[in-house]
């Protein structure tokens, strides 16, 4: 499974804006954060930012100022945006498995054998954006969260 250009330049957008408020460089209670900074900051394009901030202004993640000093702010603190609404707001499905909502099923109509796997793995990825916030990867909170489930230990790869 990959997350699409469109889910991570949203994420890397939204970290830069929560990046800038930690340092006062913007966002909340500062100046409003030009795309055209954005854009440069995180070496990505004004245009697709715009579509992108249109998305994410619609889902209540940014707030928007018009005019001479505008841009945009986060529309809450960063430790309350968890990355999973950024992604989502970005239309990015979270999804493994190849099923549509509703659809006939995955091969020839019918469930695959594999599709509670694909099914489980995405919940899975969804849980773990759910649980980390913008400020967390800012402060650089996220490695070694991945866990394994309860009461088993970590797979280790046989050594030959």
């Amino acid at each position: 499974m990959r997350l699409s250009t469109r889910g991570r330049y949203a994420v890397m957008a939204m970290v830069e804006m929560a990046a800038r408020e930690g340092r006062a460089e913007g966002c909340i209670g500062g100046r409003p954060v030009t795309l055209n900074e954005i854009a440069a900051a995180q070496h990505l394009s004004v245009a697709y930012l715009e579509q992108l901030f249109g998305r994410l202004r619609r889902a209540g993640l940014v707030a928007s100022a018009r005019g001479p000093g505008g841009g945009y702010r986060l529309a809450r603190p960063a430790a309350e945006i968890p990355i999973s609404a950024v992604v989502e707001a970005a239309d990015e499905p979270i999804v493994a498995t190849r099923c549509e909502e509703g659809g006939p099923g995955c091969l020839a109509g019918e469930r695959c054998v594999t599709h509670d796997l694909w099914a489980e793995l995405g919940d899975q990825i969804r849980l773990f954006l759910g649980g980390l916030s913008l400020a967390d990867v800012v402060e650089g909170k996220v490695s070694g969260r991945a866990r394994p489930p309860a009461g088993r230990e970590a797979a280790r790869p046989a050594r030959a």
